[in-house]
């Protein structure tokens, strides 16, 4: 018997997963915004963010994980790496700007889904799903245009650009990561997050550990204070562990391409958690609104209405019991 999703849970999945991947805004104000909880203080970085987040997700997942479920394929090890670098710019992006900026993420990764996985995964978008994607691309463009600096000193603009260049790298990974997914279907959904997150924490911490020595790293990971600790558990098990598994389990039966265009609803979300807990930093432009009207319209034109047969093309992901070692081609972006 087949343990697949069907289409329609399958989508129920994604949906739930955009809908908790949006409050990363929340958590990252709660742990950056004065809000007179005492979270502020000492001041995270967002790779120690990204580090806790990934860690404290990922031992979750390991409780849930089987012996049996662990197979590995090298196309493991790039996805593991797209997904750090995925973490660590959209996190960089969402706590150094505002948060309708950084989630340019979902905003861009769709339109690189919609290419590359014609050319690598052979699934072939509807017509009507090129459209949305057009319209939601429209959509992105007017949020960054809307944010892009100007008449800013030099040093504010360079610190705008920058932002806003991070959260374009990272829309870049987060394809690459739906196509790793998508890939690696055959694998067990636990076994594929579980990598995700630990092998995330494991990167960052030799990162930092290579950066600044033993002693630097024994600081950068000893600094969170017993409530800060407590939200990052609650941001890893929460806005990672839960919808990367939701995720990857709709992914199983929706093409890559569709499940992109669904995440496009964790934009439209994002900066409402955020401006609820800092209206003064996070209240929305008129770019901002007009273009996540658009990210919204196009989502509703993909599957309102939607038509009563429809198909999707069913590509052999990389099988776990396959004995092909060839792995797939995405191309990372280190450039979200």
């Amino acid at each position: 018997m087949s343990t697949e999703p069907s289409v329609w849970v399958a989508r129920v999945c994604l949906i739930a997963a955009a809908l908790l991947w949006s409050i990363s805004s929340l958590f990252m104000r709660l742990l950056s915004a004065p809000l007179g909880l005492g979270l502020e203080e000492p001041r995270l970085t967002p790779l120690q963010i990204a580090f806790f987040r990934g860690f404290f997700g990922g031992l979750l997942m390991l409780l849930l994980l089987r012996r049996e479920q662990m197979r590995f394929h090298p196309a493991m090890l790039g996805m593991v790496a797209t997904f750090t670098i995925m973490s660590g710019l959209y996190l960089s992006a969402l706590g150094l700007g505002a948060a309708a900026n950084a989630i340019f993420l979902q905003n861009t990764a769709p339109m690189w889904v919609y290419v590359c996985s014609i050319w690598l995964l052979g699934e072939r978008p509807s017509r009507r799903g090129w459209q949305a994607v057009c319209l939601s691309a429209v959509g992105a463009g007017i949020i960054v245009a809307g944010g892009w600096p100007s008449d800013l000193p030099p040093e504010q603009s360079q610190h705008s650009a920058s932002v806003l260049l991070m959260g374009l790298g990272s829309g870049c990974a987060y394809a690459g990561v739906i196509l790793f997914l998508r890939a690696l279907r055959g694998y067990a959904t636990t076994w594929l997050v579980t990598l995700n997150l630990l092998g995330t924490a494991g990167m960052l911490a030799a990162f930092v550990l290579l950066r600044d020595g033993v002693a630097g790293f024994y600081t950068w990971v000893t600094t969170p204070t017993p409530p800060q600790l407590r939200v990052l558990i609650a941001f890893g098990l929460l806005q990672m562990a839960l919808p990367y598994y939701l995720f990857t389990r709709g992914l199983r039966t929706i093409p890559a391409a569709e499940a992109a265009l669904i995440g496009l609803l964790e934009p439209v979300f994002s900066p409402l958690w955020a401006y609820l807990l800092t209206p003064e930093t996070d209240t929305p432009t008129l770019p901002m609104l007009f273009g996540g009207g658009l990210i919204l319209l196009a989502i509703l034109w993909r599957y309102v209405p939607m038509a009563s047969s429809t198909q999707h093309t069913n590509t052999p992901g990389l099988s776990a019991s396959s004995t092909s070692t060839s792995a797939p081609t995405p191309t990372t972006s280190s450039g979200p």
